[in-house]
C-alpha cells in the first residue's frame, strides 16, 4: 500500500507535476527564439551577416540548452552528464566553434529544445485532463450532497415516487448516495493512478533530457582521454622548453668559473721567465679557490633542482627548533659578512618559540641561500637580519631582511624563477647563478610552507617564510 499510495505525499511528485505544466510556456519560448534566430540567420546569409547571426543562434541555443539542463537536474532530480568535454585552454575562437559544431550534444540539444514545445502541449493537456477527472470523481459526493441540500420537490413526478431537482433542473435521486461514495473511492484510485502516470511521463522526459543534453559515457571517456593527452602534450612541451633553457643557462653559468679557473691556472703554469710574483700567485690561487667553490655550489644547486623535477627530493619533516637553525646560519655567515662584505649580520629568535614542522637540513639550506643573497646585495655598512616569530596560531614566520639595493615591483614577480637575476646583478660580479631563490621556493613548498618577498628600490628587501607549527594553538 505504501508503494501505491506513497506517491501522494512525496515532494518529488508535485515537483514533477509543476515541471510538466511549465514545459508548455518554456517550450513555446524555446521554439519561438530558435525558429526566429535560425530563420533570420539563414535568410540573411546571402548578404554577409547571416554567418554572424547563425553563430549567435548557436550561442543562443547552447545557452538555452545549458539553462534547460540545469532546470531538469534541479526540478526533476535527474543526473545529466556534462554537455562537452573540457576544452584545451589554448584553443582559438574558431577552433572552439569547430569543436562545438562537431559535438553531437550541440545538435541533440537543438532537437530537444524544438521538441519540448509539442511535448509541453501534450503534457499540459494530460495534467489538466487527468487531474480534472480525478478531482471531479473524488469530490462527487460533495457535489451530490450540495445538490440534495439545494433541491426542491418535483410536483410533476408520478404518484408514489418522490424526486428532487436542483436549481439547474438536473434530477437527483435520493437513494444515489452510496453510488456517489463509490464514485469518490474510484476517483481516489484514479487520482493515485494519474499521479503515477504523470510521474512516469516526467521520468521518461527526464531520461530523454539525460540522453539529449549530456554526453554519453563513451564520449565522456574519450573526451577525458583527449584532455589528458592534451595536458600531457602541453606538459611535455613545457618540459622540453625548460630542458632547452636549462641547457643554455647551465652552459653559460659553467663557462664563467671554468674560464676563470683556466686563465689563472695558465698564469701559474707560465714558463719560469714569465712567472708571477709570490703575491700574484697567492691572488691567483685565491681566485681559483673562490671559482671552484662557486662551481661546486652551482653543481649542488643543479642536483637539488634535478631531484625536485624528478620527484626524488626526500625530506625528513618533523618538529624542530627553528631558533637553533637560525643560530647555526648566523654563526656560519657572520664572519663572511663582516670580513668580506663589511655587512653586519644580526639574528633574533625568542627562546620560547614553538616548534615548527620542517626538515632541519633543508631549512638550513633555505636560510643560507636567503642570507647569502641578502649579504651579496647589501652595500658596505649595511645590515642583514634573520628573525623568527610566531605568525599566527598555526604558523611560524622566518624573515630575512636587508638594507640593500632592493627590487622593482616587476622584478618581484619573477624573483623566484630559475636563472632570473635582477638588473642590478646581471653584471655577474656577485657570482650568483639565479638558482638560489628557485631552490628556496621548491624546498619551502616541499615542507608545506610558503615563501614571499617584499621590496622597493633603494630600501632593501624582505623574504618571508611561513612554516606550519608542530602544535597549533587551541582556541579557548
Amino acid at each position: 500500500m505504501g508503494l501505491i499510495f506513497g506517491v501522494v505525499w512525496r515532494k518529488q511528485t508535485y515537483l514533477n507535476l509543476s515541471y510538466l505544466i511549465a514545459t508548455f510556456p518554456l517550450g513555446l519560448v524555446y521554439f519561438s527564439l530558435l525558429v526566429t534566430c535560425l530563420a533570420v540567420g539563414v535568410g540573411t546569409s546571402l548578404i554577409g551577416i547571416g554567418l554572424i547571426l547563425l553563430l549567435l543562434s548557436l550561442a543562443c541555443w547552447w545557452g538555452l540548452a545549458i539553462f534547460e539542463r540545469h532546470l531538469v537536474m534541479w526540478w526533476l532530480g535527474v543526473a545529466i552528464a556534462p554537455m562537452a568535454a573540457p576544452a584545451p585552454a589554448r584553443l582559438s575562437l574558431w577552433q572552439r566553434i569547430q569543436t562545438a559544431l562537431r559535438n553531437p550534444v550541440t545538435w541533440k540539444s537543438l532537437v530537444y529544445l524544438l521538441v519540448e514545445f509539442p511535448f509541453g502541449v501534450f503534457a499540459f493537456i494530460m495534467v489538466v485532463l487527468l487531474l480534472t477527472i480525478s478531482i471531479a470523481s473524488v469530490l462527487f459526493p460533495l457535489v451530490y450532497l450540495l445538490a440534495i441540500a439545494t433541491a426542491h420537490a418535483n410536483p410533476a413526478a408520478p404518484s408514489g415516487q418522490v424526486f428532487y431537482v436542483i436549481p439547474v433542473s438536473v434530477p437527483v435521486a435520493v437513494g444515489l448516495l452510496p453510488v456517489a461514495l463509490l464514485v469518490s473511492l474510484v476517483g481516489v484510485l484514479v487520482a493515485v493512478g494519474a499521479l503515477h502516470a504523470l510521474n512516469g511521463l516526467a521520468y521518461v522526459w527526464g531520461q530523454f533530457a539525460r540522453v539529449m543534453l549530456g554526453m554519453s559515457q563513451t564520449s565522456l571517456r574519450l573526451g577525458a582521454a583527449r584532455a589528458e593527452a592534451q595536458r600531457e602534450h602541453v606538459r611535455a612541451e613545457r618540459a622540453d622548453q625548460s630542458r632547452r633553457e636549462l641547457i643554455v643557462n647551465v652552459s653559460h653559468e659553467l663557462r664563467t668559473p671554468i674560464a676563470s679557473i683556466r686563465g689563472h691556472v695558465e698564469s701559474l703554469l707560465m714558463p719560469d721567465g714569465e712567472q708571477a710574483t709570490e703575491a700574484d700567485r697567492q691572488t691567483y690561487l685565491g681566485i681559483v679557490a673562490r671559482e671552484s667553490e662557486r662551481l661546486s655550489a652551482l653543481v649542488d644547486d643543479l642536483l637539488a633542482l634535478a631531484r625536485v623535477d624528478a620527484s626524488e627530493l626526500r625530506l625528513d619533516v618533523r618538529p624542530i627548533a627553528v631558533g637553533e637553525v637560525v643560530e647555526e646560519v648566523y654563526q656560519a655567515l657572520a664572519p663572511l659578512a663582516r670580513n668580506e662584505r663589511q655587512v653586519a649580520l644580526v639574528r633574533e629568535a625568542p627562546p620560547n618559540l614553538p616548534l615548527a614542522l620542517a626538515d632541519r637540513d633543508r631549512l638550513g639550506q633555505v636560510l643560507l641561500n636567503l642570507a647569502r643573497n641578502a649579504i651579496t646585495y647589501t652595500p658596505k655598512g649595511g645590515i642583514v637580519s634573520i628573525t623568527a616569530t610566531s605568525a599566527d596560531a598555526d604558523h611560524l614566520a622566518l624573515t630575512v631582511s636587508d638594507t640593500g639595493i632592493g627590487m622593482a615591483p616587476d622584478e618581484l614577480e619573477r624573483v623566484f624563477d630559475r636563472f632570473y637575476r635582477t638588473d642590478a646583478s646581471r653584471t655577474r660580479t656577485t657570482g650568483g647563478s639565479g638558482l638560489g631563490l628557485s631552490i628556496v621556493r621548491d624546498l619551502v613548498q616541499a615542507m608545506g610552507g610558503t615563501v614571499s618577498a617584499t621590496s622597493a628600490p633603494g630600501e632593501g628587501s624582505q623574504f618571508h617564510v611561513l612554516l606550519r607549527r608542530a602544535q597549533p594553538l587551541e582556541e579557548s
